[in-house]
């Protein structure tokens, strides 16, 4: 799935701004927008003559979109769910109190096409979520996302009140930064050992037990 995103990133990128991506900075863990600036950087592009880098990031989101779309079928045939993501899912859903988003280096619509493509996406409410297209440091965004679903569920937001599960050791240490515990899941590039010393509360080896998902996220919100 890793080789169909970089794709629509090269479309979007060279549709954008007239020029072909030669370099794409590494995608895990980054938003589109960290991804998006750097990618300026590193192709050395001078694009103050198109507005400039900020003003090129909305057209730069629309873009990828359309080109994620595009290829939704290449999602669904070259990619797949983590085993037991459903369940867990489905699990956690049930707690009492508990609402599921998104907190995502994707934008919106590349979040619901993603997940819509493996049948995630009846379990969260995307409202409330925080995503790449906005322009804020994922740590910002954690606490940008439990806002939203304070006011929304009209309830205080405090810290430890969210629980952001995690695979990488950037979102661990934007758990908190953002005021989140964190539950980890070993099923990304970083190691269980580079999880818990990131920070991670709680570090699963992946989601195929639900009942081991579940347990982690009461611990963590009690």
């Amino acid at each position: 799935m890793t080789r169909v995103t970089r794709e629509a990133y090269a479309e979007a990128f060279r549709t954008v701004t007239g020029r072909r991506l030669v370099r794409l900075p590494q995608l895990a863990g980054r938003s589109e927008s960290e991804i998006f600036f750097e990618a300026l950087a590193l192709n050395g592009l001078d694009v103050s003559d198109l507005g400039g880098s900020e003003e090129l990031l909305a057209p730069f989101s629309s873009e990828l979109a359309t080109s994620m779309a595009a290829r939704r079928d290449e999602f669904s045939t070259k990619g797949q769910a983590l085993p037991g993501a459903h369940e867990a899912l489905d699990a956690v859903a049930r707690l009492d109190g508990v609402v599921q988003t998104v907190l995502t280096g994707t934008s919106k619509p590349n979040a619901l096409l993603k997940l819509r493509t493996f049948g995630l996406e009846q379990f969260f409410d995307f409202t409330v979520g925080g995503y790449g297209s906005e322009s804020y440091p994922k740590g910002a965004l954690v606490r940008v996302a439990r806002q939203r679903a304070a006011e929304k569920y009209q309830v205080e937001a405090y810290d430890g009140d969210a629980v952001y599960i995690a695979d990488s050791t950037r979102d661990v240490e934007a758990a908190r930064m953002g005021g989140a515990a964190c539950a980890a899941v070993a099923s990304g590039r970083s190691t269980a050992a580079e999880l818990r010393q990131a920070g991670a509360a709680e570090v699963l080896p992946d989601l195929t037990n639900p009942a081991q998902v579940v347990a982690a996220v009461e611990r963590l919100t009690r």
